[in-house]
């Protein structure tokens, strides 16, 4: 997997929950997940329908209702639910589960594990519009999940961004993913 599937993955704010739950071995039918992820029912449809189109989930044959059906994870739905379970662990210790169900807010942690200028996180996290980069920063900055540096060397002197606390585990689980 690389850095579009997580973005893919992250995308749908119950995603993460779902595969940690399911990992976890909590059964693949929608009223004991729903209990397990405490999302509402829609966006809980919205982010089961979205893993299975990403092929990380799959209908269990034989088991179930159709209008019910039981859901299991698939090969590469292990990894990315083994990656989940690590980061919702590290977040709730942190206190900051919901910021965790933002978008952009693990991509942004994996790919500045490292200094970065907001245009290369940019260019790394291809369909991310500037305000949403910018707003994942502000918010990952005063989580203080994320350092920002101003390099006043340079001119115009531009800030970069680097993981820091909770965000660089939480950045290294989500890049065993990407590799």
């Amino acid at each position: 997997m690389d850095i579009k599937q997580l973005v893919k993955i992250t995308s749908r704010s119950w995603s993460l929950h779902i595969l940690a739950s399911l990992n976890a071995g909590v059964p693949g039918r929608q009223a004991p997940l729903i209990a397990a992820t405490g999302a509402g029912r829609t966006a809980f449809v919205q982010s089961i329908s979205h893993l299975v189109d990403l092929g990380l989930l799959e209908r269990n044959p034989g088991h179930g209702h159709p209008l019910r059906p039981e859901f299991r994870l698939t090969r590469d739905g292990l990894a990315a639910g083994d990656m989940a379970a690590h980061v919702l662990t590290i977040g709730q210790e942190d206190g900051a589960p919901d910021l965790l169900r933002r978008m952009w807010t693990i991509p942004v942690l994996a790919v500045c594990q490292e200094p970065r200028y907001f245009s290369d996180i940019r260019t790394d996290l291809a369909p991310v519009t500037d305000r949403a980069l910018s707003q994942t920063l502000k918010n990952l900055h005063a989580r203080n999940w994320l350092q920002r540096n101003t390099d006043a060397s340079l001119h115009p002197p531009r800030p970069a961004y680097m993981a820091t606390n909770a965000g660089v585990a939480i950045g290294r689980a989500a890049q065993v993913l990407t590799r």
